[in-house]
């Protein structure tokens, strides 16, 4: 809901970092394949129990996110990386939530579930509407540079990230804020599915 709001300001804070690390041979995908690992890292240290290295993380995947950009801002940037990106970016927020029903499956399963089952809802409504956009040529001014048609929502990146910190910081609420969460995905991808079901009908 605010990441267009945000990302100017991301990219503002980044660019230098982005730069020096293009200078230093670092590539946009090798980031992005890195902060995979961590995020990956960090839903088994929740799933130890180790909410703190968790939260650590969560922090350090979403760094290398936005760092991605920056670097692939001054070296170029590719379809492969767009693909990455949002395909990894899409295998942390599954695997995140899973590292908290792993830690606790008697009382987060079914909540965990719930979250994950909204998230599929959520984001293949993104990707196909993303498809079919990329075939008429569609744009959008919100994100005019994302490597992909971003269609924005109730729940999108900035939100999701403040969620699972809370998942970090306060475990035992972890049922609760996930199906809290879920609802909210849910509306996201109905208005995802309301929107493409307008935007590709017939003239």
């Amino acid at each position: 809901m605010i990441d267009a709001a945000l990302l100017p300001l991301q990219r503002r804070l980044l660019a230098p970092a982005g730069r020096y690390l293009a200078t230093r041979g670092f590539g946009a995908d090798q980031i992005t394949l890195i902060g995979c690992a961590v995020g990956l890292a960090a839903a088994v240290a929740a799933a130890l129990g180790l909410y703190w290295l968790a939260l650590l993380g969560l922090a350090l995947n979403r760094l290398a996110d936005g760092l991605d950009g920056a670097v692939a801002r001054e070296k170029g940037v590719s379809d492969r990386g767009a693909f990455l990106d949002i395909a990894l970016d899409f295998v942390f927020y599954a695997a995140f939530p899973l590292g908290f029903v792993l830690a606790d499956p008697d009382t987060n399963a079914v909540a965990g579930a719930m979250l994950i089952t909204s998230f599929i809802l959520s984001g293949t409504s993104f990707l196909a509407f993303a498809v079919i956009a990329a075939k008429r040529g569609l744009t959008t001014a919100d994100y005019p540079s994302k490597g992909i048609f971003y269609l924005g929502g109730l729940t999108e990146g900035a939100e999701t990230i403040a969620v699972f910190a809370l998942f970090c910081l306060f475990p035992g609420a972890f049922p609760v804020l996930a199906m809290i969460f879920a609802a909210a995905c849910a509306v996201t991808g109905i208005t995802r599915l309301i929107a493409g079901w307008q935007a590709f009908g017939p003239p």
